[in-house]
């Protein structure tokens, strides 16, 4: 429904979303959203349930197949940090859609490969999509979300992830014993290309990127008004206020003056979280099945890590939207932390495993959503993609190493317990250096900190 004819006046592109209620345009924007995250939770996670039965079709080792298993996480890093200043330079829509469409088209050729090079090579381009999706689909709906309700809107468009994780297993089981591996990918690549008529359509651009780049005030009056809900005469001016810089260009805004520390702390959390949580949920089950678990005992208790973290991510959104959110994600990082404490201190025979497990999930992967949240707030229009994606294109490098030194910590002989009771360094270190990043960013932009740019 749309209001009154709004004319004649300046507008504060932010202040006018923050002020209105959310339209149903903007929960269709969240939807959207929703969806191609849950597209992109599967095509991360889809060659962890097709592996087995590469390796078994094509009798390749498993060490020789990790060069496929590593290509995606090295193209998230490549998309992540070109897709921020595509966007903010071209535009959040069509850099998104584009993405999309990559990680949707080299998956489905994936399953046409006949060696484990080309696979490599088309997860790597796969990678590259999936990487660009994730922070441009986080920076556009923090752009139409109200500032009440922000934190609160995204962390439910992320729990999208995990859903699409879970949906892939399940089809994946259903569909490798009738139809074969292939057939797996082809579905997990099929179903963001039928996204993308309905993203071409829907999809709005950022007004206030539009209002920073200098559109006409008609083109802004469609798209906002379109999305809000409202009807503008068409002789306003429209504004996105944000603070003077040094630098137009997005890379460099991330580093100057107001920002270069900031940067840095939240480059330290994002980092310090995945390689927690990377850690914890890729060497779990193995560290209980040598502490003497059944298999099916230790993926069903390491699942609880993905159940407790979509709970906790909804939560920590809600609570991030009533006060100060860097505060929320730091107490979330800390409980995190005394969670795999307490999981070394127990033991992994101990019968409070699961919900100690449960409870590191809420905490850390809360906390780590959370800060997905936060992030778009601290930057300008002109650097937000930027500033978002570098932060989690940096971020996987946690996720690599958090995954590599499992193993190499196995191979030197730790135990259950001091590989648990280790992981408690790093999520405290995310926790001091969020409060950092709310530190210099209150003190050196001289924003509130529970106010967007």
């Amino acid at each position: 429904m749309t209001s009154g004819i709004t004319s004649g006046k300046r507008i504060d592109i932010k202040a006018f979303i923050d002020e209105r209620s959310i339209s149903a345009y903007q929960w269709l924007l969240v939807a959207l959203c929703f969806l191609i995250v849950t597209a992109d939770g599967m095509d991360v996670a889809i060659m962890g349930f097709v592996a087995p039965s590469i390796i078994h079709d094509w009798g390749i080792s498993r060490p020789a197949f990790g060069l496929v298993m590593s290509a995606a996480p090295i193209g998230l890093v490549i998309g992540a940090l070109t897709a921020g200043p595509a966007s903010d330079r071209i535009g959040r829509k069509w850099v998104l859609i584009t993405s999309v469409f990559l990680f949707g088209v080299f998956t489905i050729a994936t399953a046409f490969t006949q060696t484990p090079t080309a696979m490599a090579l088309l997860r790597l381009l796969t990678g590259i999509g999936l990487g660009a999706a994730m922070p441009n689909s986080t920076t556009l709906l923090s752009e139409y979300a109200p500032q009440r309700k922000r934190a609160l809107l995204i962390t439910i468009m992320f729990t999208g992830f995990n859903l699409g994780s879970a949906l892939i297993g399940f089809a994946a089981g259903w569909l490798i014993p009738i139809h074969g591996w292939r057939s797996v990918l082809i579905f997990g690549g099929a179903l963001p290309l039928l996204l993308i008529p309905f993203q071409i359509w829907l999809l709005p651009e950022s007004a206030r990127l539009l209002a920073v780049r200098g559109a006409s005030p008609k083109r802004i009056g469609a798209v906002l008004g379109r999305v809000c809900g409202a009807r503008f005469a068409g002789d306003e001016v429209f504004v996105s206020s944000e603070p003077p810089l040094p630098t137009r260009k997005p890379i460099g805004v991330l580093f100057s003056q107001g920002y270069g520390s900031m940067t840095l702390a939240l480059w330290v959390t994002y980092f310090m979280g995945l390689l927690v949580i990377y850690l914890l949920t890729g060497w779990l089950p193995t560290l209980m099945k040598d502490a003497g678990l059944t298999v099916t005992a230790a993926a069903n208790i390491t699942a609880m890590f993905q159940i407790g973290g979509t709970v906790g991510a909804v939560l920590v959104g809600w609570i991030m939207d009533k006060v100060r959110p860097a505060p929320v994600i730091s107490a979330a990082y800390l409980g995190g932390g005394l969670c795999v404490l307490g999981l070394g201190y127990i033991g992994a025979l101990s019968s409070s495993l699961a919900l100690l497990v449960f409870a590191a999930g809420f905490c850390m992967s809360g906390a780590q959503t959370g800060l997905n949240a936060y992030a778009p707030g601290r930057y300008p229009t002109v650097a937000r993609a930027t500033g978002v994606s570098w932060m989690l294109g940096m971020g996987r490098f946690g996720s690599i190493f958090g995954s590599a030194i499992g193993g190499a910590l196995l191979g030197f002989g730790w135990q259950f317990g001091a590989i648990l009771a280790m992981l408690a360094i790093p999520a405290t270190l995310a926790a001091i250096a969020i409060l950092v990043s709310q530190r210099v960013s209150a003190g050196e932009t001289a924003a509130s900190p529970n106010t967007a740019h």
